[in-house]
C-alpha cells in the first residue's frame, strides 16, 4: 500500500484540523492576549532579523538597542534608539514590514477574518438540534453523520447570512482601502522625487533608494509610526513643501480620519454596485464588532474635533514661533505648511520638521495633551447605548484594582525618574521630568516625538560625547529602555483598558 494512502485518514484529520484553528483561536482566546502574542511573535521576529542582517555601517548596534527598534516598529512608535542611517536597504525594508504588519489598520483586518468565526450562524457550519456544532473533521470523514431533516431545520436565516456575508465585504473592502492608498501615496511621493531636484538630492547624498524611501516613508505615515530613513526625519525636507503636503493626507486616513473615510468608501460602494451587504454595513455597523465602523454622525464630529485641535494647535504654534529660530530660511508659504504638517502630526505619526528641542514649553505640553488623546476623541456628545456595567452595579476584583490610564503613566514616569536619577541631577537641561514625560506619553501614544540629546546643553562638558540623532531615550540607561519597551507595548494595547479606573471614586 503507497504510504501517502495508508496515511490519508490522518492527513486529511490534520489539515481539517488546521483548518478551523482560526475557529478554536476565535472562541477561546482573549482579543487581547492574541494581540500581545501578536505584537511580541512580530517583534521578536523582526529583532531576529535585524541581527542576522547587515547594517550599513561597521559598527552594529547592540542587541536592546536592536529589540528596542524592532518593539518600536512592530508597535508603531517611533521611538529611535539608533540612527536611521545606519540600517541597509534591506533593513529599511524590513523595518517596513514591520510597520505595515503592525498598523491599525492591518491588524484591524485580521479581527475581521476572526470575526467571521465567531458568527455562529456561519452557513458552513453544521449544528445539531441542541445548537451545538459538530466538529468538521468527524463530518468530513464520515465519523459523524448529520440527518436530512435535522440539516434543513437548522439552516441559517437569510439575516444571518447576510451579517456573514457583509462581514467577508468589509474585510475585502478593508483590504482594497489599505492596499490602494498606500500604493497611491508610493507612486506620488516617488514621482515627487524624481521631479524634484533637492529632495532627490538629499537622498542621493545620503546613499538613500527613490524607491525605498518612498515605500518606507508612506507605509509609516501611514501606519501612524513615524520613522523616516534619514537620521533627521523630515527636517531635511522642511523647505519642500509639495513632499509635506503629499504625505499630509496619509497621517490622517490611516488614523483619526480613518472611520469617517471607510463610511464615505462604502457608501460610494453602495451607489455603485447597489449590493446589499454594503446596506446593512451601513444600517448594522455596532453588529459587526468593528470598533472603526462609527455612526454617519459620530463621523461627522470626529472630523469636526480632528480639524478643530489641529487649528487650535496651528495658531498657537505659528503665534509663539513663527519668528524663531526653527523657522529660519523658510518663507511665508513653507513656514505655513511646515508648521501644519508638524501639529497633525502630533496626534499619532510623530514625523517632525521641527527640532523639538527648541519649541516653547508650552508648546511641548500641548503637544502631551495630543499625545495622550485617544485617535477617535470626540469633543461634542455622541448617543450611545447603556453601557452593560450600568445595569451591573456589582463589579469583579479586577475591575475594582485596575487603575486609569493615567495611572499606569504616573508610575512609568516614577519609575524611569528613578532608573535615570543619576543623570536627572548631573545633566539637567537633557534629562529633565518635561522630556521624559514627553517620552513616555509619547511612547504611549505610539507617536514617535522627542527633543531628542545634545552634547552642547550638558553642565558639565564630556569630551568624550558626541551628538548623534537618535531620540531622547537612545541616551537612557538599560533600565530605562526596558520600560520604555513596556509603555510601548501598552501604548499599542490600550484600547482593552479604556474603561480602567471606574472603581475609583474622587469624591
Amino acid at each position: 500500500m503507497n504510504v501517502f494512502t495508508k496515511n490519508t485518514p490522518f492527513l486529511l484529520f490534520f489539515t481539517h484540523r488546521l483548518r478551523f484553528l482560526p475557529r478554536f483561536v476565535a472562541f477561546h482566546f482573549h482579543p487581547f492576549f492574541l494581540q500581545l502574542c501578536y505584537f511580541l511573535i512580530l517583534s521578536m521576529l523582526g529583532y531576529f532579523s535585524l541581527k542576522l542582517s547587515k547594517p550599513r555601517t561597521r559598527v552594529r548596534p547592540n542587541d536592546l538597542d536592536l529589540f528596542f527598534t524592532s518593539v518600536s516598529a512592530s508597535t508603531v512608535s517611533s521611538m529611535v534608539a539608533v540612527e536611521m542611517e545606519v540600517f541597509s536597504n534591506s533593513q529599511l525594508i524590513l523595518l517596513t514590514l514591520l510597520m505595515f504588519l503592525g498598523g491599525e489598520v492591518f491588524t484591524s483586518m485580521l479581527d475581521l477574518v476572526l470575526a467571521r468565526y465567531k458568527v455562529t450562524t456561519n452557513p458552513f457550519s453544521p449544528t445539531s438540534k441542541t445548537g451545538t456544532p459538530f466538529k468538521a473533521n468527524q463530518v468530513e470523514l464520515g465519523l459523524v453523520t448529520i440527518p436530512h431533516s435535522e440539516s434543513e431545520n437548522h439552516k441559517p436565516s437569510d439575516s444571518d447570512k447576510l451579517k456573514y456575508n457583509s462581514l467577508i465585504y468589509l474585510t475585502f473592502v478593508v483590504l482594497g482601502y489599505l492596499i490602494v492608498v498606500q500604493f497611491v501615496g508610493f507612486s506620488l511621493v516617488s514621482l515627487y522625487i524624481s521631479l524634484v531636484p533637492s529632495a532627490r538630492q538629499v537622498l542621493k547624498n545620503k546613499g538613500i533608494k527613490i524607491v525605498t524611501f518612498s515605500l518606507f516613508t508612506i507605509v509609516s505615515t501611514f501606519a501612524s509610526c513615524g520613522f523616516i530613513p534619514t537620521n533627521e526625519n523630515m527636517m531635511v525636507f522642511k523647505n519642500n513643501s509639495g513632499l509635506l503636503l503629499l504625505l499630509l493626507p496619509h497621517v490622517l486616513l490611516g488614523n483619526t480620519l480613518y472611520p469617517p473615510c471607510l463610511r464615505l468608501v462604502i457608501m460610494l460602494l453602495k451607489k455603485v454596485t447597489r449590493r446589499e451587504e454594503y446596506s446593512y454595513l451601513l444600517k448594522n455597523f455596532k453588529d459587526m464588532g468593528y470598533d472603526h465602523m462609527l455612526s454617519a454622525l459620530h463621523c461627522c464630529l470626529l472630523v469636526a474635533t480632528v480639524l478643530g485641535l489641529n487649528v487650535v494647535q496651528f495658531v498657537m504654534l505659528c503665534s509663539m514661533e513663527w519668528n524663531s529660530n526653527i523657522m529660519e530660511g523658510l518663507n511665508v508659504y513653507q513656514k505655513l505648511v511646515a508648521s501644519l504638517f508638524q501639529v497633525t502630526n502630533a496626534r499619532h505619526s510623530g514625523e517632525s520638521v521641527f527640532d523639538l528641542s527648541s519649541i516653547s514649553s508650552a508648546i511641548l505640553v500641548l503637544f502631551i495633551v495630543m499625545m495622550y488623546l485617544p485617535p477617535y476623541t470626540t469633543y461634542l456628545p455622541v448617543n450611545r447605548e447603556k453601557e452593560n456595567d450600568v445595569k451591573r452595579k456589582e463589579k469583579s476584583i479586577v475591575e475594582c484594582v485596575v487603575m486609569s490610564q493615567l495611572s499606569y503613566l504616573v508610575i512609568f514616569i516614577i519609575l524611569i525618574c528613578i532608573t535615570e536619577s543619576k543623570s536627572l541631577k548631573e545633566d539637567p537641561l537633557n534629562f529633565n521630568v518635561l522630556n521624559i514625560t514627553l517620552e513616555v506619553i509619547s511612547a504611549y501614544g505610539n507617536v514617535g516625538f522627542s527633543t531628542g540629546y545634545s552634547c552642547a546643553r550638558q553642565l558639565k562638558p564630556n569630551g568624550m560625547c558626541k551628538d548623534s540623532w537618535v531620540g531622547f531615550s537612545g541616551r537612557w540607561s538599560n533600565k530605562g529602555k526596558f520600560i520604555l519597551i513596556l509603555v510601548m507595548f501598552f501604548g499599542r494595547l490600550k484600547k482593552f483598558n479604556m474603561k480602567g479606573g471606574k472603581a475609583w471614586n474622587l469624591s
